[in-house]
């Protein structure tokens, strides 16, 4: 399916203004829909002034209607880094449920595909690994992380009834990690948080003893594995990743290497319930939809440095949207 008209909520996120330049650039018509409690409109704001482009001020867990006909609904409305996650957690829990409720009826009522953006947390603290699909996770459904996790797995819940029951035509992509331009420097991910310390000769605070394990996939990656997963017929659940595994230490030794940074490592309280490995199996992808990543972690980080390093308002200071 090549949608020509697509909803994307949370369309002005990091990922989510990736997707809707992507499709733009394609020569899709988008609704780009957005309350901006974690996006922004600076993340779209090349795209204003396309005449295949519309941002709407949106709060998904109300009523959420469009004008005219819709062929793809990709639903990433979330706060989706703990910092965000934990300030708004009852916004959260919200847009899970009713904002998920709501992106599935306008696609019911548009007959259009539907996919969900899931992630690699509703697999938990995994005991399983790598993690595959058909895993059920690990989950802490009342620790802080929970907010966020449940949320997901909630989704991903009443996504499945709503294929099953009502016929809905659903996709469910589960993303572990994925980084690049956009990112908020203060978010509290692991990659812009190296970043930012490492461009202002901050330390590095690298959680526990860094000897955790992450697999992050480039931006340019994760969007194409969406895209064509939503191109698709397959129903999911998918996982979209970069299985190449590295520690938590080893990535923010790579970061200051390639800022060329001093900045000592320093190391912080571990959060609880953080994950003590994450690697995606991605052999679905790779069988049922041709997907694997191609950018390596080196070219990535370098790419991500750039733009962050480009973001610099004065010595040691960055952007904040």
């Amino acid at each position: 399916m090549n949608a020509q008209r697509v909803v994307v909520t949370g369309g002005a996120g990091f990922l989510g203004s990736h997707l809707c330049e992507r499709l733009v650039g394609e020569g899709a018509e988008v609704v780009c829909m957005d309350n901006f409690l974690t996006g922004s409109p600076h993340n779209v704001e090349h795209l204003l002034g396309r005449p295949s482009f519309r941002l709407v001020e949106c709060d998904l867990t109300g009523f959420v209607h469009v004008v005219g006909d819709v062929d793809l609904v990709l639903h990433f409305a979330s706060a989706a880094s703990p910092v965000d996650y934990m300030r708004l957690p009852i916004e959260t829990l919200k847009v899970g449920s009713l904002g998920t409720l709501h992106a599935l009826g306008l696609a019911r009522e548009k007959g259009a595909r539907f996919l969900l953006a899931s992630t690699s947390e509703v697999y938990g603290d995994p005991l399983e690994h790598p993690q595959r699909e058909t895993y059920w996770g690990n989950v802490n459904p009342v620790g802080p992380r929970s907010v966020y996790d449940e949320a997901k797995r909630f989704a991903e819940s009443l996504t499945t009834a709503y294929r099953n029951s009502r016929g809905a035509d659903t996709a469910i992509v589960r993303i572990f990690n994925t980084y690049g331009p956009r990112m908020r420097p203060h978010d509290g991910r692991a990659i812009p948080t190296f970043i930012r310390q490492a461009l202002g000769g901050e330390p590095i605070t690298v959680a526990g003893d860094g000897t955790q394990t992450r697999s992050v996939c480039y931006v340019d990656d994760t969007v194409e594995g969406i895209l064509t997963l939503a191109r698709s017929g397959f129903e999911g659940p998918v996982n979209i990743g970069n299985p190449a595994e590295m520690t938590v230490l080893a990535l923010a030794e790579t970061i200051r290497d390639l800022v060329g940074s001093r900045s000592p490592i320093r190391f912080v309280e571990r959060p609880v319930d953080d994950p003590e490995v994450r690697r995606p199996d991605t052999s679905l992808a790779a069988a049922r939809l041709g997907w694997r990543p191609r950018v390596d972690v080196v070219e990535g980080l370098r790419r991500t440095i750039s733009w962050f390093a480009r973001e610099l308002r004065g010595p040691g200071e960055l952007v904040d949207r």
